[in-house]
């Protein structure tokens, strides 16, 4: 049995100006080589009434229809990350929300030139996460599967 500490998830969307790019490999291989563990994913077209959820928080500010055109702009794909400490582990991978002060070595830092084309999207609570998830994803799309390199990645 994988213990519960080890079963930690979180919502990544990577983002239709990544998708654009043809960003989606490099994304996905720094989770891979990280060792975290893809449980969901999947490439759609966001409508409003999705990210009006997503976003409930951002609905009020300026900038929200500009927020709105670019991410129903085009394809993204959602995927959902499992493992131990994967929600902060993942804000660190992802880097500062704004490219230009994110670090070298991140995605943002690395992948991105602007703040509002900043690539992907990550939960930034392990609360905010079950919920983004919930928006995202059905329960019977997650799939539940036993990696063979967990003594590995995790020692004993």
């Amino acid at each position: 049995a994988v213990p519960p500490e080890l079963q930690e998830k979180t919502l990544v969307l990577v983002k239709p100006d990544a998708v654009q790019r043809r960003l989606v490999g490099n994304v996905i291989q720094r989770f891979e080589r990280r060792g975290f563990k893809l449980v969901a994913m999947k490439l759609l077209q966001a409508d409003q009434g999705l990210l009006d959820k997503h976003y409930q928080h951002l609905r009020q500010k300026p900038f929200y229809p500009l927020l709105l055109a670019y991410m129903t702009s085009g394809p993204l794909v959602a995927m959902v990350w499992e493992g131990y400490n994967v929600v902060r582990s993942t804000r660190a991978m992802v880097g500062d929300t704004d490219s230009a002060k994110a670090a070298a070595g991140t995605i943002r830092g690395d992948l991105s030139m602007h703040v509002s084309r900043n690539v992907v999207h990550a939960s930034d609570s392990v609360e905010t996460a079950q919920r983004e998830i919930g928006f995202w994803f059905q329960r019977d799309e997650l799939v539940a599967w036993e990696s063979g390199d967990q003594d590995y990645t995790y020692g004993p």
